[in-house]
């Protein structure tokens, strides 16, 4: 009951992350570092775009340029995957009988 109940807070943490809302802290430290792990590869899959640019502009290298999406990449897979998860773990706790 316990995990499931933190999968529910944690998919709440994910959805406010990605739509931009910041929620207050709570004194379950789980969320809130699931959150910052969530918002750190959130950055890491944006930080394609800066490193797409510099190349554009002549102030970086391709290799740079490719290192970035390649990290973008696994960032990407990571949110999925975990997405994947919490989703899951919400739909276990509505099939769940109170």
């Amino acid at each position: 009951m316990v995990a499931n109940l933190f999968a529910a807070g944690s998919y709440a943490a994910a959805q406010n992350l990605l739509t931009g809302t910041v929620a207050a802290p709570s004194s379950n430290s789980g969320i809130s570092d699931f959150a910052s792990l969530v918002r750190e590869q959130v950055d890491s899959a944006r930080s394609v775009d800066q490193q797409v640019k510099a190349s554009v502009e002549g102030k970086s290298d391709l290799l740079s340029v490719v290192t970035a999406v390649s990290e973008s990449e696994s960032a990407i897979e990571t949110l999925v995957a975990v997405r994947d998860k919490v989703i899951a773990a919400y739909e276990e706790v509505m099939r769940m009988t109170v």
